[in-house]
């Protein structure tokens, strides 16, 4: 499964699975497409980076915010429904995005109609991620997570270059009005696939409500008691953190390489394109019954770049070290959430799910404020080397604490 095509063509056999991959692309591709679009509204209204700073604000913290509520509600509700609130409120907030650009409306309306979008969103990954293995048979779950991820990969590297000509031809506007559009392919997506599989697992349906203390400490339950929960979400932290402090360093690393603004696209799209060549990887180390070594040694190429990137001079050399760290995160993400599906009661896991990735999408942010603190302590260099040396050793820890091996707990149900 080391062909990067593999995984797709695993999943794309099912037509349930190709539905759902379909509506996840067309929604990444608009999301990327519509980041760089709002960014460059903004900064072209206001010229200020504070503008610009609190619209990305907007974008992330509702996720961290309301991520928690959001996984109760994927549990205790219709997820069909939900996926379908979530499309069509963002096709709304696009909407009315694309309203402000063209009726000049207070630029104050952007990051907030962002913010609203973001949060309309929340309970979509728990949703996509908590109904994937009700849709694969057990053979096929590694191989369609590592599809679901690598969309990802191409979309980072797509949805930015595809913004970029937009903006070229036309305007913020159309940007806008386009991502709206993606969000209504995804409903229609969702409305085709089968309302079993979409439903809420049945212990949550059989359940008396609960207050929503007593639903966000089930999920917490449930990782507690997973035994393998601290090196699962702790090696998707690093890689997060990792991601959020290259988003300050790779705008560093592109004027030192003497390509200006354009080398953080360059970095950023060599980053996605090592995640899309990984992807047969990725399946195959989450298919494997040893998934805590291809934790460590994913981990160890999340890292080990970094301080050969603070010496990289030649561009087709930085692009290479980007891919790898794009490569180690993909086989991070697929492996981990591979043995949370396998391994967590299907009737709170998006709940648990709900906990862990606001603690992901806050290590971004942590590592976006943690970088600028390193560059002004030890340089670019010395915080690659520091950031690269600490992930490594963290690498060499999981690899060598003695606890059980991560192993599925649980088997899918197929409900095709």
């Amino acid at each position: 499964m080391l062909n990067p095509t593999t995984p797709f063509r695993i999943a794309l056999r099912e037509r349930n699975l190709r539905l759902l991959l379909t509506g996840l692309a067309a929604s990444q591709a608009g999301d990327w497409l519509y980041n760089l679009a709002l960014l460059a509204f903004v900064y072209d209204r206001t010229h200020s980076s504070l503008w610009v700073g609190a619209s990305t604000a907007a974008r992330i913290l509702p996720e961290v915010l309301v991520g928690p509520l959001a996984g109760v509600v994927a549990d205790r509700t219709d997820r069909r429904l939900v996926m379908l609130g979530s499309d069509f409120a963002r096709a709304l907030a696009m909407a009315l995005l694309a309203a402000v650009a063209v009726l000049h409306a207070p630029i104050v309306f952007a990051p907030l109609l962002a913010a609203l979008s973001t949060a309309a969103g929340s309970a979509y990954p728990q949703c996509v991620v908590a109904v994937m293995p009700a849709l694969a048979t057990e053979e096929q779950l590694p191989a369609a997570n590592a599809a679901r991820v690598s969309v990802m990969s191409i979309c980072i590297v797509a949805g930015p270059l595809f913004g970029a000509l937009l903006l070229l031809l036309g305007s913020p506007a159309i940007a806008f009005a386009l991502n709206g559009v993606t969000f209504l392919a995804g409903a229609a997506v969702v409305a085709a696939l089968p309302r079993r599989a979409l439903a809420a697992a049945p212990a949550a349906e059989r359940s008396e409500p609960a207050g929503l203390v007593s639903e966000l400490r089930a999920g917490w339950l449930a990782l507690r008691d997973y035994r393998d929960a601290v090196p699962v979400v702790g090696a998707n932290l690093i890689a997060s953190t990792v991601y959020g402090a290259l988003t300050v360093l790779f705008v560093i690393l592109g004027h030192r390489l003497g390509l200006g603004a354009a080398g953080y696209g360059y970095l950023l799209a060599g980053m996605g394109a090592g995640g899309l060549l990984a992807a047969g990887l990725a399946g195959r180390g989450a298919a494997s019954g040893r998934p805590r070594q291809v934790l460590s040694l994913a981990v160890v190429a999340v890292g080990a770049p970094l301080p050969l990137l603070a010496i990289a001079g030649w561009l087709p050399a930085a692009l290479v070290l980007a891919g790898i760290f794009g490569a180690g995160s993909i086989v991070t993400e697929v492996v981990g959430d591979t043995c949370l599906q396998r391994s967590l009661d299907p009737s709170v896991f998006a709940r648990a799910y709900g906990l862990v990735v606001p603690v992901c999408v806050g290590g971004i942010a942590v590592g976006a404020l943690l970088a600028p603190i390193l560059v002004s302590l030890l340089g670019v260099s010395g915080a690659l080397a520091v950031i690269g040396g600490a992930v490594v050793a963290y690498a060499l820890l999981l690899a060598r604490t003695p606890r059980p091996a991560l192993a599925p707990l649980a088997t899918a149900t197929n409900a095709r």
